[in-house]
């Protein structure tokens, strides 16, 4: 009976040490990796965070961290983005994980994993809680290759695979609202600068029809490469539809000036099909993409010389 009692009486005692350890060895991997933990009381907001968060949003500790203004420091669509997974997390007690996006006091950037879980009472959600972790060296590395693998390597712009990727994405995706329009471009005559002049003259013309495109649409959500001989810009939402097209218009002069090759010239032309978001709808990328490229089809036939528009 001893032996039972000495072995009850020294159960504390084990647990204690194996939370002594755990602590221990939480400290040691947080001083290598940034990260910490954090919990959020559901029924006040109220936040706790472990050091490693304090440092992750560059702030001292010295008072605890308040939920509004910790929001504040996400951007705008990692914001949008947490606020959407954390309601859902918290109706249902669930996990989520999310990368985010935040700008800290001092004007820097990071980029943040969070892992999260909801604790519940008798299926009522009373405690948000996970680890954050400083992902921004990692993310800026997978950023270059991201673009390496995003770009066209003859002109510098994207490329279609880039594009595709807009194409896919859904229809309530919250990026789609900052997309007011879709410009889709077709050199007129290329075959024929290939034919007299070679194929280097081709991608010459190319490379100063990419360049020039970013220099004409600086605001531009994306410039991409899709096709051989064919471009497309993704302007962000415009005001007048009549306006947006007599300014692309008046752009698209500065694209089509003669490339300098070898002392000789070598003339571009181009078709142009537009095709703008309703703000009335939803903006449905493929749709879109449609209506651009049969305006595009329809300025082709028009074509005779130059710039055709549909």
């Amino acid at each position: 009976m001893k032996n039972i009692l000495l072995r009850e009486a020294a159960a504390p005692a084990v647990t204690s040490n194996r939370e002594t350890d755990s602590l221990g060895l939480y400290e040691q991997a947080a001083s290598i990796v940034p990260m910490g933990a954090f919990s959020c009381n559901l029924a006040d907001e109220r936040l706790s965070w472990t050091g490693g968060v304090f440092d992750m949003f560059g702030l001292s500790g010295e008072r605890p961290p308040e939920r509004q203004a910790t929001v504040e420091m996400y951007t705008e669509a990692s914001r949008a983005l947490l606020g959407r997974k954390r309601s859902h997390a918290i109706a249902t007690c669930s996990s989520f994980s999310l990368d985010a996006n935040i700008i800290r006091p001092d004007g820097t950037e990071r980029w943040i994993r969070i892992n999260a879980a909801v604790r519940s009472v008798n299926g009522r959600a009373e405690t948000l809680y996970g680890m954050k972790q400083d992902i921004t060296e990692d993310h800026a590395r997978w950023e270059i290759l991201r673009a390496q693998a995003e770009c066209d390597p003859l002109t510098g712009v994207a490329n279609r695979m880039r594009f595709q990727r807009f194409l896919e994405r859904p229809n309530d995706e919250p990026a789609l609202g900052r997309i007011g329009a879709l410009i889709l471009f077709d050199l007129d005559g290329f075959k024929q600068i290939n034919d007299r002049w070679g194929h280097a003259a081709g991608d010459a013309c190319l490379v100063a029809f990419g360049e020039r495109l970013k220099r004409a649409f600086p605001q531009a959500r994306l410039v991409s490469r899709i096709g051989g001989d064919e471009f497309a810009v993704l302007l962000p939402p415009v005001g007048s539809a009549s306006k947006t097209e007599r300014d692309v218009r008046w752009l698209t002069q500065s694209l089509l000036s003669p490339v300098p090759w070898n002392g000789d010239r070598l003339p571009i032309g181009a078709s142009v099909g537009i095709a703008f978001a309703s703000r009335a709808y939803e903006l449905d990328p493929q749709h879109l993409f449609v209506v651009a490229d049969r305006n595009l089809y329809e300025a082709k036939k028009a074509a005779a010389t130059g710039t055709a528009w549909a």
